[in-house]
């Protein structure tokens, strides 16, 4: 069975820093590309940070600068390192997975695969 699973997640004052971890289990974890999504409270969910099979990267401009993805296949696990966070970035935070590749990173219909989520908090 398919299955991602996050962690890492908390309460942060604004400034902070947090590091979110996603591992997969029962799939090739190194063929698929991995996303972040953040689902603030009563929006939809939103593509933060993608990264390809390769290590390439695609990050959402509002996390531009501040967040950084990265995978370790031998460890089938893909981090997000959170850095000055704002008041904005509290939410849900969602790993998702795709074999190969996808057209549009930061749509959630292209993932087949998804965690169940990790909560991040930031407030003073």
């Amino acid at each position: 069975q398919s299955q991602l699973v996050e962690s890492g997640g908390g309460l942060v004052q604004p400034g902070g820093s947090l590091r979110l971890s996603c591992v997969g289990s029962g799939f090739p974890f190194d063929q698929h590309v991995i996303n972040w999504f953040h689902q603030a409270p009563g929006k939809e969910r939103e593509g933060v940070s993608y990264i390809s099979r390769s290590g390439g990267t695609n990050y959402a401009d509002s996390v531009q600068g501040r967040f950084t993805i990265s995978r370790d296949n031998a460890k089938r696990t893909v981090y997000l390192q959170m850095n000055n966070l704002k008041v904005d970035d509290t939410g849900i935070y969602f790993c998702a997975a795709r074999r190969y590749g996808v057209r549009n990173w930061n749509r959630p219909d292209e993932y087949e695969i998804w965690g169940q989520g990790t909560r991040v908090t930031v407030s003073s």
